[in-house]
């Protein structure tokens, strides 16, 4: 019974061992970091996040050392880190797949399996490279709100429609307001549109603004 004990508490893997997968985990953690740098298009960068990802990777594989294939150890840390409550909130998935990534590879550094580990970076750093360089996320027919402000005794007339025609594939209506006091009072028209070729934006708002009895016209695209 003590012997099997002691046995349950006792460190299978070497120094050098244990060296060699924190350096692993800290190249692969740096190449994690460094990628999520140069694909970043979000509005909240933090540079701490970054360096998050290489202390994730060490930390992780670290864990994966200590557990070894003793089941003991695997429940006293799960224990552990049962008491520690995580307050930072995560707004962006792209986040939540780089800590999972980093996670992934830190697991791998730390059970030696290196050629798993390495792989894997280089092919999901390949893939989310190529995904950031052709925007896949962005969607294939960009909306815009097409915003035209006229007095209070006029409204949009055929020369609007024609140029809705022209230049744009789809558009529609979705609100109409007034505002301002009787003497001066506006009345506000929003459309969604898709533009046919987004070349010709400026063109499009040009042509709007030569619009007898228009007095404003605005145009709200996002670039994300």
């Amino acid at each position: 019974m003590l012997t099997e004990f002691e046995f349950t508490f006792m460190f299978s893997i070497t120094p050098e061992e244990a060296l060699a997968n924190l350096i692993a985990a800290l190249l692969c953690g740096v190449f994690i970091a460094i990628l999520y740098r140069a694909t970043y298009n979000g509005i909240s960068y933090s540079g701490s996040y970054v360096v998050s990802l290489i202390m994730l990777a060490l930390i992780t594989a670290l864990v994966i050392m200590v557990i070894g294939n003793n089941l003991a150890r695997a429940f006293g840390l799960v224990g552990a880190m049962s008491i520690i409550r995580f307050r930072t909130a995560v707004k962006d998935t792209q986040d939540i797949m780089f800590i999972f990534f980093s996670l992934a590879v830190g697991l791998a550094c730390g059970a030696g399996m290196y050629a798993i580990s390495i792989t894997g970076t280089v092919f999901i750093g390949l893939v989310v490279y190529l995904t950031s360089v052709i925007n896949l996320s962005s969607p294939a027919k960009k909306e815009y709100l097409l915003q035209l402000i006229y007095g209070s005794s006029d409204k949009p007339d055929a020369d609007l429609g024609e140029l809705l025609k022209k230049y744009c594939r789809k558009s529609k209506l979705v609100n109409l307001k007034t505002f301002g006091e009787n003497d001066s009072q506006m009345s506000e028209y929003s459309y969604y549109i898709v533009m046919k070729s987004q070349r010709k934006a400026l063109e499009f708002t040009t042509q709007l603004q030569s619009l007898k009895n228009l007095k404003k016209v605005n145009v709200f695209f996002d670039e994300t």
